[in-house]
């Protein structure tokens, strides 16, 4: 039977309790809607399932909107009062922390009371006296919160790019909510996050689930609690910091043989199966090493094939570089050349879509067996680039200017010009397939 669905009348119909935390807001204590679903006409309640689905997500969406609503005024005043106490020179601080300064300070704040307007004389006293309390936030609108807070940090980012950056949070989140429940935030105990931690412990022991991915849940909801704690001055503490899991290992992604690549994945019709867009952008990663990101967000602009040295131009380009050495001018030899060719406005199917290639690329190069060894992926054509011009005997400051790299050395001068970096790309190219 689907989650909440029960047979009435004929019908399927959706029923679910109100959950404690919204007793209070919810009145009804038992939500019934008609799916309008017959059950003869859906004996399994398949339909019906995907129908109580979506119900049941809208009712939760409607409790938190009614939770966050409740918690706005109160917002409202704790943020103004803040604002208020800075303006007159104090610091916004609760009540009992005010009861605990030292005489002198709190007789500045009483007189500052009384010097106060007589129309603003209960704002300032509350204000200054800490009669607000912080609000109340449920630990289901924390990333919410989070995401409002650090939206400063964000402004260059792609909207794929804010995509990949909100997603592990969320998923963090809605693990944690697993475990404990929704709650304020405020009531988050020690406890609670030792209970994340065991259960996080006994998925990695039955499911075989990578430490690492343990470790990077907990650092997310640490770092958005804290994030969220410095602004509202919650007095939690540090509830979830040292809870990482030991032996975590690093995963190393294995890079491809130059002959594999060559005689494999670049012999004729072996990504056939893959779009024209997709196939020539595995191509150019193969020949030169950029990141599937930088090639997927090439355009007519950033793509030179008139010029004497053919070449792209890896720039930000309304996204956020991975670092401050990507940028980058990289020449076009051998099947990256005709692949450009075949290109020449770029690639707008995977425009800020590199994820969704990289899937589709893995799955097709997976089961056509071209990902032979554990660890190996479409981003194994990077580590096979720098593999490539190491056994050629390149220079490590040619070789980090083409990888996107910062060179161990100073950077002295312009670096490599786009001829000496094609000179030594055409002692690596490899033999172009029939086709692009």
């Amino acid at each position: 039977m689907p989650e909440f669905l029960t047979r009435r009348q004929g019908f399927w119909h959706f029923v679910r309790r109100v959950p404690e935390p919204f007793v209070s807001l919810d009145r009804r204590g038992i939500v019934r809607r008609s799916t309008h679903i017959r059950i003869a006409d859906d004996p399994r309640g398949v339909r019906a399932g995907r129908a109580a689905a979506t119900m049941n997500a809208d009712l939760e969406a409607y409790w938190q909107g009614l939770a966050q609503g409740d918690s706005a005024d109160a917002k409202t005043r704790y943020d103004a009062a803040r604002v208020r106490a800075k303006a007159l020179g104090f610091g916004y601080l609760q009540a009992a922390d005010v009861a605990a300064l030292p005489l002198a300070e709190i007789l500045a704040r009483v007189q500052a009371i009384k010097d106060a307007k007589p129309e603003e004389e209960q704002a300032v006293e509350g204000a200054l006296l800490g009669k607000e309390a912080p609000p109340a936030i449920m630990l289901a609108g924390v990333f919410e919160q989070y995401e409002t807070l650090t939206r400063a940090s964000r402004q260059d980012l792609s909207p794929d790019q804010v995509r990949k950056w909100g997603n592990p949070k969320k998923r963090a989140l809605a693990n944690l909510l697993k475990v404990v429940g929704d709650k304020p935030i405020t009531a988050l105990s020690r406890g609670d996050a030792l209970d994340f931690r065991a259960w996080w412990q006994e998925r990695v022991l039955v499911e075989g689930i990578e430490i690492g991915t343990a470790n990077k849940d907990v650092g997310h909801i640490n770092h958005m609690l804290r994030q969220i704690e410095r602004t509202y001055r919650l007095g939690m503490g540090p509830v979830f910091s040292e809870l990482r899991l030991e032996g975590e290992t690093q995963g190393q992604r294995v890079a491809f043989t130059a002959e594999w690549v060559q005689t494999r994945i670049l012999k004729d019709g072996a990504l056939d199966d893959l779009n024209e867009e997709a196939r020539r952008i595995l191509y150019i990663m193969a020949e030169t090493g950029l990141r599937l990101s930088e090639i997927c967000n090439l355009t007519a602009e950033t793509i030179r094939l008139d010029a004497p040295v053919p070449h792209v131009i890896v720039r930000a380009d309304g996204r956020r570089m991975k670092t401050e050495h990507s940028g980058r001018e990289m020449p076009l030899v051998g099947v990256a050349l005709m692949a450009a060719r075949a290109q020449p406005a770029g690639f707008p199917r995977y425009r800020d879509k590199a994820a969704s290639l990289s899937a589709a690329a893995n799955k097709l190069m997976r089961s056509a067996g071209l990902l032979p060894l554990k660890g190996q992926s479409a981003y194994s054509f990077r580590h096979c680039f720098e593999d490539r011009l190491t056994a050629v005997e390149a220079p490590e400051k040619l070789i980090a200017a083409l990888m996107g790299h910062k060179h161990s050395r100073p950077r002295y001068g312009l670096g490599p010009s786009l001829t000496q970096k094609r000179e030594w790309l055409e002692r690596i190219a490899f033999k172009p397939p029939s086709k692009v």
